[in-house]
């Protein structure tokens, strides 16, 4: 009974000296664990007397209940005590500022912004959304849209080459998304509507000017398409991104490999005050370059020109970021600096409609 009484004592005083939560849950399991020092008291009952057992048993399960009373007791102090300490060095100043959500903080990029409004525009004229490869052949990039070997305005798009490959053949970043139309029409037959957004690559950089850059391209083929269509959905695209009820246009000849005849096409716009304003004044803006589909494209992809025809354009999704909200400087559109993008950017619910308007 002694040496109980010695053992009781001496598990008391280390639960008395436990500091925190994990010493006293190390004593619990030295003295109630399975090779605990009160467990182990317990295993020799099973081979005393009878007459042993009637006195060791109910002394040792006193013991052990003690013991964890004891612990149970010192554990639920302690961990009163680590609450308070918690709240003591985890103190909030309820006089801060709210943090305002990611969703009210981020800003979406302007290129992204105005990629949203050109498709909502184009989706509520019936045209599809089309993507291709950043990565193209030659054929695609060129030959299929009439630029011959060696024609003088494959050197216009200052492009960018690939490594030959094992077949010799040079690989290129697209200088346009025109290789999109070949992709589309040889997959898909007239009638084709679609605008293509995306990345292109040419080798050239200044305040206009950027290696990578944004394009959007247009394409509408079937049996009747004709100049007065493209001038009219030219024109309900521009009335509807700057928005202004009227804006007067005209068209200019020029040349491009896959368009015949080819046209530049020039806004009314006053340059008068600090800004660009359309629809008004007596200045003009060339924006775009469009055309009738070569009919030497249209055969590349299998189609009949005697049958189908069709027109298309193409224009800078960066420029047109430019003159719609006033930035001065291409370049800042990939200097990832996050003042520029706080200033110029657009909050993420602020989604573009026709309904609501496309400017937030």
């Amino acid at each position: 009974m002694a040496d109980l009484e010695e053992l009781e004592q001496a598990i008391l005083a280390e639960i008395t000296a436990s500091e925190d939560e994990q010493a006293i849950e190390a004593v619990r399991v030295a003295a109630l664990g399975k090779k605990g020092s009160v467990s182990e008291k317990l295993k020799t009952l099973g081979k005393m007397s009878a007459d042993e057992r009637k006195v060791m048993g109910p002394a040792i399960n006193g013991l052990k209940s003690r013991i964890a009373d004891a612990i149970a007791e010192r554990k639920s102090a302690l961990h009163d005590l680590a609450i308070e300490a918690r709240l003591a060095n985890e103190t909030v100043d309820v006089t801060l500022p709210v943090r305002r959500s990611p969703a009210e903080v981020g800003r979406i990029h302007p290129i992204s912004q105005v990629v949203d409004e050109i498709t909502a525009i184009f989706a509520d004229m019936g045209f599809s959304i089309a993507e291709g490869p950043d990565i193209e052949t030659d054929y695609y990039n060129f030959t299929a849209l009439n630029f011959p070997e060696g024609h003088p305005a494959r050197e216009m798009h200052d492009t960018f080459f690939l490594n030959a490959g094992e077949d010799g053949a040079r690989k290129l970043l697209r200088t346009h998304t025109s290789p999109v139309q070949i992709h589309t029409m040889e997959k898909h037959k007239p009638p084709v509507r679609i605008v293509i957004p995306g990345k292109t690559y040419r080798c050239d950089s200044d305040a206009t000017h950027s290696p990578m850059f944004h394009q959007l391209e247009g394409l509408v083929v079937d049996q009747s398409a004709n100049v007065a269509n493209l001038k009219w959905v030219l024109q309900e695209f521009c009335k509807a991104f700057f928005e202004v009820p009227h804006i007067n246009m005209r068209f200019r000849p020029s040349y491009f490999p896959f368009t015949e005849p080819s046209l530049e096409l020039d806004i009314q716009c006053d340059r008068s005050g600090n800004e660009v304003r359309f629809g008004e004044g007596e200045d003009w803006m060339e924006i775009l370059g469009c055309g009738m589909v070569n009919p030497n494209v249209l055969r590349n992809v299998g189609l009949d020109p005697d049958v189908y025809q069709g027109f298309a354009w193409g224009i800078g999704i960066d420029r047109l970021a430019m003159l719609k909200y006033g930035m001065p400087d291409l370049r800042a559109f990939f200097d990832a600096d996050v003042r520029w993008l706080n200033h110029y950017g657009f909050r993420p619910l602020d989604m573009p409609t026709l309904f609501s308007g496309l400017t937030p």
